[in-house]
């Protein structure tokens, strides 16, 4: 099915699947992501963790610091996605996780789709930096940070920033998996754990994330996002796309 036909079925499903009103949209993994850059003027830490915080020892290269800059055209962002591009040609969806955030400040119930992160799955692998294969939650631990904080400062600071940037969460699904979570057939888990849970045998040079990014009307209504309950299931029934 090609691209087209694929954007406005999701767009039809996620009309059908929720009670609030929004926008089409379109899943985004682009081979050559585009990134666009912006200078922080004040880079001086307040101890809140943002993208102008200072940088943290990246110890064994586990994870990936955020420093210096905000916007999506950071450092270790365009780096972050440069890794998944390349994963992802290699090994397509079955290295593949897709990504949904939840600040329960903001609404309890409402996931917003924010990327896609991507893991290398062969030892023989030429290019594989550690010596044991990621796991789905140390590909997105590794990455939380700026996953969260492109999140927060960049997609939705309406929904993840100010009063509502406390205790964010971050939830995955298959990946490729949108039409399924839109149509209410699969469920979100949890990512749990911190960066001491990541083995000694794990460099984040064999992980990658892609940002979701706003086109056209997503820039004004938002783009995919879906209910879930507490335990990340559906809250509504599952359905069908007829035609």
């Amino acid at each position: 099915m090609n691209r087209i036909l694929s954007i406005l079925i999701l767009a039809i499903a996620f009309h059908s699947a929720t009670a609030f009103v929004g926008s089409s949209y379109n899943i985004h993994w682009n081979c050559k992501t585009s990134l666009s850059a912006k200078k922080k003027t004040n880079t001086k830490s307040s101890g809140g963790g943002g993208f102008g915080a200072a940088p943290k020892n990246n110890k064994h290269g586990k994870t990936r610091t955020v420093s210096g800059y905000t916007g999506s055209g950071t450092k270790p962002l365009r780096l972050a996605a440069n890794t998944f591009d390349a994963i992802r040609k290699k090994y397509g969806v079955e290295g593949t996780t897709d990504l949904y955030m939840r600040s329960p400040l903001n609404d309890k119930e409402l996931f917003w789709y924010v990327g896609k992160v991507c893991r290398r799955l062969d030892l023989d692998d030429k290019d594989f930096s550690g010596s044991s294969i990621p796991t789905e939650m140390e590909a997105v631990i590794s990455q939380k940070r700026l996953i969260i904080e492109y999140a927060k400062n960049q997609l939705r600071p309406q929904n993840f920033g100010g009063p509502y940037s406390k205790n964010l969460e971050i939830w995955i699904a298959p990946g490729d998996s949108e039409m399924d979570t839109v149509q209410n057939k699969n469920s979100l888990v949890k990512v749990t754990g911190s960066q001491s849970d990541l083995s000694e045998s794990f460099s984040v040079h064999d992980v990658g994330f892609n940002p979701e990014i706003y086109v056209g009307d997503e820039q004004k209504d938002g783009g995919l996002r879906v209910k879930r309950d507490e335990n990340g299931d559906p809250v509504k029934e599952v359905f069908e796309i007829s035609g």
